[in-house]
């Protein structure tokens, strides 16, 4: 493999980051980076392609060109250009590969939309973006046709399924259409993408991100994937491409670098059908979000599988001592965190084959990014105070700003601060500890409790399957420590079950860290990307809801 990574070779962190230098050209096109450069008539394979009945097709840089080409036409035709905004509504698969990569080629901004979005979380975004384009499927079709005649600056729906009333056929358009389009020579701070951040308050903001951003992320991906990439390698996430986990965390980085992608449209996380997933397409890489590995331990006797991993990272919540024990006897391997956000990706990392992990730390910060623990005024805490994650800018991963929202995007500053609103502490050595989202912190008898460290005791306990500890208000303490337990399979919450996980509990952590309270619950509320929504979990709670059903 022609080496491509962005880090330099190194033997240590603190080599790592001497070494390290960033490298961003005035002009770059993400289309032309992770596409055309690999398209040179080899056959070279870019996406693995797994049908829901088990078939799959394998798909060539140079097949992704032509389709993406011919699209590109396609949209030049209907008008886009530089600046508009192409919506991409499809689940993970060669269509939506095509569309971003066509976008990109034309110089238009992509707004990557998440397929189970409802109609009224799908109007906000393309109203708000004014998105001339839809690139969908018959589902998104369905939820379009409601929707429709309050977007004003939609024009042209095409449909990978077919023509249908209001749209166009995507492959029907495509095969008219000339295979041969150069991409625009973009500045690499020209706007690439749009991807709506799902908050904890408000309505969602568009974080607009520059081309640049994918050279930004490099770094942060190639660390917690061990030195990624490497001879062999192939990538595979449940995350949706949707989101920025796997857009930018593992699909377009990969074809970056000459790497194939596993793609597979997975409705509903099955964590038998991952592991299968694993084994028969050879995958090497993985980036599985916290909860996703909690759902495959609980699966028994995985090694039946007989998959080989090279590395994983995981990132969005603490994994906690148990599931990187768990991780380490059941692929061999330590599984890296790694921490951003939308706006921010990628800032801080783990890369077990240059240091060992510590549990509770989620990584040092990745070379080439500025990082700090601040008070809310911008002043720097003191290593081992609690604060908030900030990040230097300039930075080549950082956002341009909120799609049409510059008061929100100067809030998210402190002076040339982009405050994260996470709280974090960094420990002696260099290394984060993750407390929690600020609305997550919980404040019980004087003390300021994270939820991970908690959660993670919780899941040792054979009897809970998963957990999510919020706080709820109480007239003594302020908050109680409240734990929300979906139990293992096989377990009937009990009378006395309850009383024994508190036990538990306070005798591995400590009296203010047990859970006073203990709610067992069929599921836990989750975002599309996989994070327990705990200020869903609170409001339902307070309310007397249902928690999985709020």
């Amino acid at each position: 493999m022609t080496r491509t990574a962005s880090l330099p070779v190194a033997a240590t962190y603190d080599e790592l980051v001497a070494r390290f230098r960033w490298n961003i050209p005035a002009t770059f096109n993400i289309a032309q980076a992770c596409c055309d450069r690999w398209a040179d008539g080899s056959g070279r394979l870019a996406l693995i392609h797994v049908l829901a009945d088990g078939r799959h097709e394998r798909i060539t840089f140079d097949a992704l060109r032509s389709a993406s080409a011919r699209l590109a036409n396609v949209l030049s035709t209907q008008g886009i250009g530089s600046g508009d905004r192409v919506a991409v509504l499809l689940p993970q698969g060669p269509e939506a590969a095509i569309a971003h990569l066509a976008a990109y080629r034309v110089g238009a901004i992509a707004v990557p939309l998440f397929q189970l979005f409802g109609p009224d979380a799908l109007e906000f975004r393309l109203r708000d973006s004014g998105a001339s384009v839809v690139v969908t499927d018959d589902v998104g079709c369905v939820k379009l046709a409601d929707i429709r005649a309050t977007l004003p600056d939609l024009r042209t729906v095409l449909n990978a399924d077919g023509v249908r009333a209001g749209a166009l056929s995507l492959w029907g358009e495509m095969e008219r259409a000339r295979d041969h389009c150069l991409p625009v020579a973009t500045a690499a701070d020209d706007p690439a993408l749009i991807i709506y951040t799902s908050g904890t308050t408000g309505a969602p903001k568009g974080a607009l991100l520059a081309h640049r951003v994918l050279l930004g992320h490099l770094p942060g991906v190639e660390m917690p994937q061990d030195l990624f990439p490497q001879q062999g390698d192939v990538f595979w996430t449940p995350a949706d491409w949707a989101w920025i986990g796997g857009l930018l965390d593992v699909l377009l980085p990969s074809l970056y670098h000459g790497v194939p992608v596993v793609a597979h449209r997975m409705a509903k996380f099955d964590p038998e059908h991952a592991f299968q997933l694993l084994a028969t397409h050879g995958v090497r890489n993985a980036f599985l979000p916290p909860t996703a590995l909690r759902m495959m331990r609980q699966v028994i006797d995985p090694a039946r599988f007989g998959y080989h991993l090279r590395s994983i990272g995981s990132g969005g919540e603490t994994l906690g001592q148990e599931t990187l024990d768990w991780g380490r006897s059941t692929f061999g391997l330590t599984i890296n965190e790694f921490y951003g956000q939308t706006e921010c990706n990628l800032v801080i990392a783990h890369c077990s084959a240059l240091a060992p992990v510590r549990p509770g730390i989620m990584g040092r910060a990745v070379p080439g990014h500025e990082v700090a623990i601040l008070d809310a005024q911008g002043v720097p805490c003191r290593r081992g105070e609690a604060g908030i994650i900030a990040v230097r800018r300039p930075d080549p991963v950082m956002f341009l700003g909120y799609w049409n929202n510059p008061e929100a995007t100067a809030a998210k500053f402190v002076g040339d601060w982009l405050m994260t609103g996470d709280t974090g502490v960094q420990e002696d050595d260099g290394g984060f500890r993750f407390i929690g989202r600020a609305d997550d912190v919980i404040t019980s008898s004087g003390y300021r409790i994270g939820p991970g460290e908690v959660e993670d005791c919780l899941l040792r306990h054979p009897a809970v399957g998963l957990a999510a500890v919020i706080g709820l208000p109480d007239e003594l303490r302020t908050e109680i420590v409240t734990a929300v337990i979906v139990p293992a399979p096989g377990v009937e919450p009990e009378p006395d079950l309850a009383d024994e996980i508190q036990g538990f509990v306070r005798q591995r952590l400590a009296a203010h860290l047990y859970p006073r309270r203990i709610v067992f619950a069929k599921a836990l509320p989750l975002t599309a990307t996989g994070k327990v929504m705990r200020g869903t979990l609170r409001q339902a709670l307070g309310s007397g809801a249902d928690p999985a059903d709020p």
